[in-house]
């Protein structure tokens, strides 16, 4: 909200500078956002008045004038403007004025010069060279009743402020100047000046049949007709430049009427052309398909949920927002009906939006109005009219149907200096409220307050605190320091933290996104199994509708849009939440009932595993690529991987992540038919493991150098094809002494050759056998013995035959 800080003294005027009250009104809840003036500096511009206006000898487009500016002679001053002419008023920039700094930030000066042969003294200057407004369209005309002469700043009242507050929703009693002002004496003790709007003079019994259908719409409707108004005379200057410092640009004098006393006092009101009104008024709720064309040239329909002020044959007005354009006043209007009403907030609240606008009058209406001040709101409309356009006031009409109830509110003083955070007597508190024009009544402790009509944000006891804090004065509350202890937070050491996290994979070669938790329904179904997924209530999107309970389908996104990119290589992980029903989960601080929110860290690669060399092209990434990616992460412990079948991944290029035993995460290549659905030219490699997993690490503990030199032994076994990697290192631990067996690595598989007759060539192995070399590493804190590491050596032998029909290749 905007207005002049001259108009809010004329109602309250504090012995304080215009800095102090702006930071007056800000320490009261009335955050002034800004402050600046109404002109920028400028010196030694006068009124001066046109006498003579000749063509210029040399120039078409210029003309010398003879320009009184009350010094006893005329000065001689070339103009441009194309509204130069004798008579007029305009700003006169004397020789040695300063006009106000251009784009260079420095000040004009006004020399003594000669234009096309002609002396010029001076200069007449335009709203924009005073940069007062935009208008350039020719020179500023003052009043002709403006002093020669005279400062232009003290004509103009330039030496003023504007002010900009921001005010919250609750505060709507201070969108008015009005309203404004009896805060500000509230804040400061100034007096408050209430002007007397004494009653009309009614000239006739004439009123306009108005029938209110929906009091749930319209608490109360008053009305007054006036006739035989002149809607061509001009607003008065001084109305037009109080509307402009509003931000509110001039229409015609009763519009502009209007929109002055809604600034003046914060009610709305409308203007109807009586003549264009058939019949009577009916105030009520829209009717489906009903049409209005709006003041602002809009066409819209209502519905039953829009209140609606029609005539017999038509709309006429949306309720509380705007007018329309059928009932608009004109240069032609002689006889009006001036309108204002009590719109309850709830049924003018998101109306303006569905139609996507909105005004003064909705913005105000929808936070609430006082509803006891129609009558005398019409009566100083009618009371500008007359001064105005003329005319002849008819009786006054108010219908008062359903207001709002004013119920007492209680306030205990003890929780009010406990809330505040200071010691707090009752009659500090008393004082306070009555300051505010608040009714009190006093008992034990305890203060009760019946909110005036204007206070529609006084509703429980904390809105009695709040006033009382901003009366006694934010800035003199005592700062208290913190009595609780501050302690570090320091991590465990047996956890990495997420940054941390994020930093190990990036360094991996990975790039971070940041999804929405919530995705496309079929991701659920095609990538998680999930046929129950959590549903959205309210979806931001249809593509949106369900909380997501795996990672993957995020990441598959991100691949397909850097991808339509024509991006080679593609490598991101994400860390996030995922969401899952689980009966056994309780609503607490943290948590929702029925859902488990689980973190997880899951990646993605496609494209080449590294940048393509000189030397040959790079291989595209595969799962060892990956697996050994998941290894690094959960470095130093020791993952294991078993086969497993996952919607999301290629049945036979997945494993199942396993971390002492627990099942963590998996890991695997896209699914054909996945990777068909989304057009991928090859399949990417995907992983997702359990975040608390990946987090945790076992802190380091201190191991004794071993002081012997470890013995090596390489043993060439000969299994069947179905023996794994695992199954063979399993069964070699087991058959080991775990105190001498330290290193145990397999670096070696060879496959015998078969042709095409079946014969198998090759080291004396059968069809189905394959050879896969082992390397030993033992140890001991003592000197090992040929006789103990060969006795070791057989003994794993022994059991790799037992267990795995193994034997050693000769």
């Amino acid at each position: 909200m905007q207005f002049p800080e001259s108009w809010l003294r004329e109602f309250c005027d504090p012995q304080l500078s215009s800095e102090a009250l702006a930071e007056t009104l800000t320490m009261g809840g009335f955050e002034v956002e800004e402050r600046r003036p109404v002109a920028p500096p400028f010196s030694k511009i006068v009124v001066g008045e046109i006498k003579e206006a000749v063509q210029h000898p040399n120039a078409d487009r210029l003309r010398v004038c003879q320009v009184d500016a009350g010094q006893g002679a005329l000065l001689n001053i070339v103009c441009g403007a194309p509204n130069a002419r004798v008579g007029i008023k305009v700003p006169l920039a004397l020789v040695g004025a300063e006009l106000p700094p251009g784009e260079d930030g420095k000040p004009f000066l006004i020399k003594l010069g000669k234009l096309r042969g002609v002396e010029s003294q001076g200069m007449l200057c335009s709203a924009r060279e005073l940069q007062l407004s935009d208008d350039h369209g020719g020179l500023l005309e003052l009043a002709a009743d403006a002093p020669i002469g005279a400062d232009i700043r003290e004509v103009l009242k330039l030496d003023d402020a504007l002010l900009t507050l921001k005010l919250t929703p609750n505060l709507a009693h201070g969108l008015s100047v009005y309203g404004i002002a009896r805060e500000l004496a509230a804040l400061t003790g100034a007096p408050l000046k209430k002007p007397a709007i004494a009653p009309s003079a009614v000239g006739s019994t004439d009123k306009l049949a108005v029938r209110v259908e929906a009091p749930e719409l319209c608490g109360r409707f008053s009305g007054r007709i006036v006739r035989g108004v002149d809607t061509k005379v001009a607003t008065p200057a001084w109305m037009v430049e109080r509307l402009a410092r509003c931000g509110q640009r001039s229409v015609t004098p009763l519009v502009d009427i209007s929109n002055y006393v809604m600034f003046e006092y914060g009610q709305p009101s409308h203007i109807f052309d009586l003549d264009k009104i058939h019949g009577g008024l009916t105030v009520r709720w829209g009717r489906p398909g009903e049409q209005l064309k709006l003041l602002n040239g809009n066409t819209v329909t209502v519905d039953e949920k829009v209140g609606v002020i029609a005539d017999e044959r038509e709309v006429e007005s949306l309720a509380g927002i705007m007018g329309g354009d059928a009932t608009a006043v004109s240069d032609d209007t002689r006889n009006i009906y001036i309108e204002a009403a009590f719109w309850w907030p709830e049924s003018i609240q998101g109306r303006s939006r569905r139609f996507n606008f909105s005004t003064d009058a909705g913005h105000r209406f929808e936070r609430g109005v006082d509803p006891s001040r129609t009558v005398e709101i019409i009566e100083r409309i009618t009371q500008l009219v007359t001064e105005i356009c003329g005319g002849v006031a008819g009786a006054m009409d108010d219908q008062t149907l359903r207001l709002p109830e004013a119920r007492p509110v209680t306030l205990r003083v003890a929780r009010a200096a406990r809330v505040i955070g200071m010691p707090l007597t009752q009659a500090q508190c008393a004082d306070a409220l009555r300051r505010l024009a608040l009714p009190v009544v006093e008992g034990e402790g305890t203060l009760v307050v019946t909110p005036p009509p204007h206070r529609f944000d006084l509703l429980i006891e904390e809105d009695l605190i709040e006033e009382v804090a901003r009366l006694v004065g934010y800035q003199n509350l005592p700062t208290t320091p913190p009595l609780a202890p501050i302690t570090a937070r320091v991590p465990p050491e047996a956890e990495r933290s997420r940054f941390s996290l994020r930093h190990r994979v990036a360094a991996l070669g990975y790039q971070e996104t940041i999804n929405f938790s919530f995705v496309e329904a079929h991701w659920e179904q095609d990538l998680a199994g999930n046929a129950d997924p959590i549903k959205l209530l309210n979806p931001i999107a249809s593509q949106m509708s369900v909380m997501r309970s795996s990672l993957l389908g995020s990441l598959l996104q991100v691949l397909k849009f850097n991808l339509d990119r024509k991006a080679t290589q593609v490598r991101v992980f994400e860390l996030g939440r995922v969401f899952l029903r689980d009966a056994s989960v309780v609503t607490t601080d943290s948590t929702v009932k029925g859902v488990h929110q689980p973190m997880r860290l899951a990646g993605l690669a496609w494209g080449d595993a590294a940048e393509g060399r000189w030397e040959g092209k790079a291989g595209r990434v595969d799962f060892f690529d990956i697996k050994g990616d998941v290894e690094a992460l959960l470095a130093p412990r020791v993952p294991t991987f078993e086969p497993t079948e996952h919607p999301a991944l290629h049945p036979g290029r997945a494993a199942r992540v396993l971390l002492d035993g627990r099942e963590i995460g998996v890991v695997g290549e896209l699914h054909p038919r996945w990777r068909q659905k989304w057009d991928f030219a090859q399949a990417p490699i995907l992983f997702e493991l359990a975040l608390d997993a990946v987090s945790a690490r076992p802190v380091p503990v201190a191991q004794p150098v071993p002081k012997q030199q470890p013995v090596e032994r390489d043993l060439a076994l000969v299994v069947a094809e179905a023996v794994t990697h695992d199954a063979l290192m399993g069964a070699i631990r087991a058959a080991s002494d775990a105190s001498l067996l330290r290193d145990l690595a397999l670096f070696d598989i060879y496959r015998p050759t078969v042709g095409r007759d079946g014969a198998v060539a090759g080291g004396g192995l059968a069809a189905g056998e394959k050879s896969m070399a082992v390397r030993l590493g033992f140890n001991s804190d003592s000197a090992l013995t040929d006789e103990q590491v060969e006795a070791a050596v057989r003994k794993i032998i022994d059991q790799l035959g037992a267990r795995l029909g193994a034997r050693l290749r000769v």
